[in-house]
């Protein structure tokens, strides 16, 4: 746990730019330091470790689910998430939208696009996505909000290349945002950019940080 790494990453951040601090596989203990200093909002990739951890924790906490989501495991935290990053094909989309019903929630959800060069990682294409948009089966989803989009840069050395994948989420966005979600102001955010990318995930304009192992050290 690194707290000065913390505050200098909070004091680096524009103000229109969210912190998840990322503390999937870390103790209890490490998440209430940081709660203890002020910090609200964690973000976790297993369910079951999420729904632990909110369990044991206070519960003014805002937790993100930021991994590879199962459809068998929505239902673990469904009563609780504050933001899905994570929705890559519509039938999860579909499988939240009935685990938010049996809660009565309406669940904030980000689409994710595959932006990297890299076969291990998951999103939707554009064409896949408009097709879904405009699908009599997507306007029947009232317990879903989509706010946003959310991508992973291939793990790379290379910033020119992780800049150009960036930029092409924020493309997306911009093409979401005009021709789907003009009139609905929350639809406004870019999950992307971590430990080693997030200064260039900014410039290219994203308002949610995933930051791990800069705040809670190496797993």
């Amino acid at each position: 746990m690194n707290l000065e790494n913390y505050q200098r990453i909070k004091s680096e951040l524009p103000e229109n730019v969210k912190l998840v601090a990322v503390s999937k596989t870390k103790p209890v203990e490490d998440i209430l330091k940081l709660y203890q200093i002020g910090h609200r909002c964690f973000g976790e990739n297993r369910a079951l470790e999420l729904r632990d951890k909110q369990d044991a924790l206070p519960k003014d906490i805002e937790w993100h689910f930021i991994g590879h989501m199962q459809t068998n495991k929505i239902k673990y935290i469904a009563p609780f998430v504050s933001l899905i990053h994570s929705v890559d094909s519509f039938n999860l989309l579909k499988e939240i939208n009935k685990q938010a019903v049996k809660v009565h929630r309406v669940i904030p959800c980000l689409l994710q696009f595959y932006i990297a060069e890299e076969e291990t990682k998951f999103g939707f294409d554009m064409d896949e996505c408009k097709q879904m948009l405009e699908s009599d089966d997507f306007k029947t989803l009232k317990n879903i909000h989509i706010v946003g989009v959310m991508g992973m840069g291939t793990l790379t050395n290379n910033h020119t290349q992780t800049q150009r994948e960036f930029h092409q989420l924020a493309q997306f966005f911009k093409v979401l945002k005009d021709n789907y979600f003009q009139n609905q102001s929350d639809f406004k955010e870019i999950s992307m950019g971590m430990t080693d990318d997030y200064p260039i995930a900014i410039r290219e304009g994203s308002t949610i940080v995933r930051v791990g192992s800069a705040i809670f050290g190496h797993r």
